[in-house]
């Protein structure tokens, strides 16, 4: 399996490009690009017609970003590897350990919460520079890497837990860090804004973002010109780490116990946030606004179908269906990208 197998050169079309095309190829063209915010604005659009009582309403706007902040931040986590052309699997395994760590560390071993959170934190980091030492010292598939690590991360926290619910009183200052309203929405729905702001600016605006694009469309360019491919591969590892630790932390105050068996229903979600932010805003490449798209639509979908009475295999149904959609536009982005090149070439000549 290559470990180089996500693409990270974007296919969104340049003004040069578009001048040379037709209405109906630039319409083509652009499909890709803001294809999945229009199909989200329109799904907002039917729910709220179909469902005027229930969809379009502030408890309801609070209920999907309260329930699909975390998975946000998951798929914020995931996309930082794959930018690079790697995959990280233990955002969905991690949040497991992460979420009872954070509650058992201030129940059985006394830590102020302030303590723990930071625990966990470094914890999660540090579980992020194992799976990049794993895959970049000790040069195994990040996907066989992160499998495994997940795998273990998952044996501890059953270990740890005894297969019983940890449950306790916990303090208000950690129950307030999920449960707080800000300006009228969840607190946890200002986390992902300021978090994607901020990668945003990283990946778009400082060398360190170009660098991993530079990495995951071909290392070995990457390195001849002069990047270190090695380090910055590791650092994308360490603060998906650190990422999920930090979701984790949310989900512990969210739920007010800690169980193994609750966390990795969050990995494929996470997973198909961060794949559909490849095929949008910036299509063939991750991003930021392209994750938070897939993320919402994601939420969109599966909140106005269950409102229509879906029964619970609706939202498993939803993320795989979704997925395969976004795979189908992929492909369509290649072969226009693909399409339109040979138009300019025939043009220059």
């Amino acid at each position: 399996m290559s470990t180089n197998s996500i693409k990270s050169d974007a296919l969104e079309p340049t003004r040069a490009e578009l001048k040379t095309l037709t209405a109906g190829q630039r319409t083509g063209r652009l499909l890709p690009v803001y294809g999945l915010p229009i199909l989200t604005l329109l799904l907002i659009v039917l729910f709220s017609v179909m469902l005027p009582d229930t969809f379009p309403t502030l408890l309801n706007f609070r209920s999907i970003v309260a329930d699909k902040a975390i998975i946000a931040l998951l798929s914020l986590a995931a996309m930082i590897p794959m930018a690079t052309g790697k995959i990280d699997l233990t955002v969905g395994y991690g949040i497991v350990l992460w979420h009872i760590l954070a509650i058992s560390l201030q129940t059985m071993f006394g830590l102020p919460w302030p303590v723990a959170v930071m625990v966990v934190i470094l914890l999660g980091a540090g579980v992020g520079l194992l799976n990049g030492l794993l895959v970049e010292v000790a040069r195994i598939d990040s996907f066989i890497a992160t499998l495994g690590t997940g795998t273990v991360l998952y044996a501890v926290a059953l270990w740890h837990t005894g297969g019983r619910q940890v449950v306790a009183v916990l303090p208000k200052g950690f129950l307030a860090l999920n449960n707080t309203i800000l300006f009228g929405a969840p607190i946890t729905g200002w986390y992902v804004l300021i978090l994607a702001c901020l990668l945003w600016f990283v990946l778009e605006h400082l060398p360190f973002g170009r660098y991993l694009y530079a990495i995951g469309a071909n290392p070995k360019a990457a390195a001849l010109n002069g990047i270190p491919v090695q380090r910055f591969t590791i650092g994308a590892f360490v603060t998906s780490g650190l990422l999920t630790a930090v979701a984790g932390v949310l989900l512990a105050s969210k739920l007010r116990i800690g169980q193994a068996s609750v966390g990795l229903e969050y990995l494929l979600p996470a997973l198909v946030g961060a794949f559909l932010g490849s095929t949008t805003i910036k299509p063939g490449r991750v991003n930021v606004w392209g994750t938070v798209v897939g993320v919402a639509i994601l939420a969109v979908g599966i909140a106005g179908i269950q409102q229509f009475g879906g029964s619970f295999w609706v939202e498993p149904m939803f993320n795989g269906v979704t997925l395969l959609i976004a795979i189908g536009i992929a492909g369509y982005a290649q072969r226009r990208r693909g399409a339109a090149g040979r138009i300019v070439k025939s043009a220059s000549a």
